[in-house]
């Protein structure tokens, strides 16, 4: 019986290795063999999760001729991988990828490290802020308060609390979007919230349209559901959409559902403006496209005279094209599992009858505080002690970065989370695989982008400050020269620590 559950086509591996750049060699450099680099390239993808562990690779003579490389090569490549316990084989079955016994399986996402690890490790991987304080320990205060009525029921409310539900169809209308409470579901996160809504518009195989690049975890999530995704490159810069190209996907490609950032996204930090969001409105309503508007990042500006646009679905004068949603998680804390979608009220319905085949509900508690924090001002005053603690983060890691490491070039945003950065040539992945030895936790850019795009950036989020910003950036720089010296390779020895 074959022990893989997935395969790769010879095309797709050879597109995913040959995004995989390589820093020309300096004098005296010697290049590894072209078998060494294969494998090397190999193991990488797998590391970092963009090859699953068990799925079967192509045949040799398939990969040989996708890469314009002779069959000895591949197989050479292929022996060197079993014998460090990356690839096995069987005669018949073919071969597949493996991690090496005591190896961590690699994560496809953007997962947070384990506590355990903190002491160690700088994680620049999660774009996540601690809770700010006294507000979560206030807001349970108060949804303790709250609960007892609740509690004599069965808890179960798929479209959310109805205090929750009005409260948030209150804050859009406060803003100049007249809002029921019947375009309103609460979910479990904006994650919960994005799954339910491609479960109920895209079928396996239909096509969903992402900004090129996008939020990882997203990109992922997608993937898993079966969609076909069509990648649309970003404007340059933080200049946010290049309707151009926007236009041209729906109406060529005609996505059942197109996914975007619009405010702050994620990983660039783009601002799209009014035009922008009317026009990418009008064409999705042509092309008969749901555009999903994440706005999970819309509080989050940094610098006080930044002018935010008129949210997305304002353009939507019919409601019929743009389905908003919108989280606790970035603004608050992650740890608040609170999301909304704002939709049509028939859309609303479809999303809350299929809820009976997923969690039935979100937690009534974490309802019952974000419900606190709307209604007693905690909400505001708790997101300005964010911003203020992201624009601190973020000053600090924009200046020990262009200390340690001025080759590398990115744009500070305005808002948001995250820096998208340009390695000077370097690979993303070697770097995320060098950052892990000398304890700096950083997504390569191929994890926000449609197969191997983006190899030569990495993202850095503002999760970190002070000291741990520019210890941060040594740390970096130290991945930085062993990629440099060609010393990624899989015998080396981690280097440690102390935090």
């Amino acid at each position: 019986m074959a022990q893989w559950t997935s395969a790769v086509g010879a095309a797709q591996l050879a597109r995913l290795l040959n995004s995989q750049q390589e820093r020309p060699a300096g004098p005296g450099t010697r290049r590894p063999p072209a078998y060494r680099a294969l494998a090397d390239g190999i193991r990488l993808l797998v590391l970092e999760g963009r090859i699953p562990v068990a799925a079967r690779l192509p045949a040799e003579r398939e990969l040989a001729l996708s890469l314009t490389v002779s069959r000895t090569t591949v197989a050479a490549a292929y022996e060197a991988l079993r014998s460090e316990g990356f690839l096995e084989s069987r005669r018949g079955a073919g071969s597949w990828t493996a991690v090496p016994a005591g190896n961590p399986l690699p994560a496809r996402g953007l997962e947070p490290l384990p506590p355990e690890t903190l002491g160690s490790m700088i994680d620049l991987g999660c774009a996540a802020l601690p809770a700010p304080e006294p507000w979560l320990t206030r807001a349970v205060q108060g949804a303790l308060e709250e609960l007892p009525p609740y509690a004599h029921t069965h808890g179960d409310y798929p479209a959310g609390l109805p205090a929750l539900r009005s409260m948030i169809a209150e804050r859009y209308t406060a803003r100049g979007i007249p809002t029921m409470p019947e375009q309103i579901m609460v979910t479990t996160g904006a994650m919960g919230a994005i799954d339910a809504i491609c479960h109920l518009f895209a079928g396996r195989g239909e096509r969903i349209a992402v900004e090129s690049p996008s939020y990882a975890n997203i990109l992922q999530l997608m993937r898993e559901a079966g969609a076909r995704l069509v990648p649309v490159a970003m404007a340059e810069g933080l200049t946010g959409w290049d309707m151009d190209r926007w236009r041209q996907v729906l109406r060529d490609a005609a996505p059942r559902i197109a996914y975007v950032v619009a405010d702050f996204h994620n990983p660039t930090g783009a601002l799209a403006d009014e035009d922008q969001r009317r026009r990418l409105v009008d064409a999705a309503r042509s092309a008969g496209t749901v555009l999903i508007a994440d706005e999970t990042m819309s509080e989050l500006w940094l610098d006080p005279d930044v002018r935010m646009p008129k949210p997305v679905c304002s353009f939507d004068r019919a409601g019929s094209t743009v389905i908003t949603v919108g989280s606790a998680s970035k603004a608050f804390w992650a740890g608040m599992r609170i999301g909304w979608v704002r939709a049509a009220p028939d859309v609303i319905r479809s999303l809350v009858a299929a809820r009976a085949y997923a969690d039935l509900g979100t937690p009534v508690l974490e309802q019952l505080a974000v419900n606190w924090l709307f209604g007693t001002g905690g909400w505001e005053q708790a997101v300005e002690v964010r911003r203020e603690q992201a624009r601190e983060n973020r000053d600090a890691l924009v200046a020990a970065v262009r200390r340690e490491l001025p080759g590398w070039e990115f744009e500070v945003p305005r808002g948001g989370l995250t820096l998208w950065v340009r390695t000077g040539g370097l690979s993303g992945s070697r770097l995320a695989e060098a950052g892990e030895r000398v304890g700096v936790r950083v997504p390569s850019g191929p994890r926000f982008g449609v197969d191997g795009a983006f190899e030569g950036y990495v993202r850095l989020p503002f999760t970190v400050g002070g000291a741990v910003a520019e210890e941060a950036a040594v740390r970096l720089a130290a991945a930085a020269r062993i990629v440099e010296e060609g010393g990624a390779g899989a015998g080396e020895a981690p280097r440690t620590f102390v935090a």
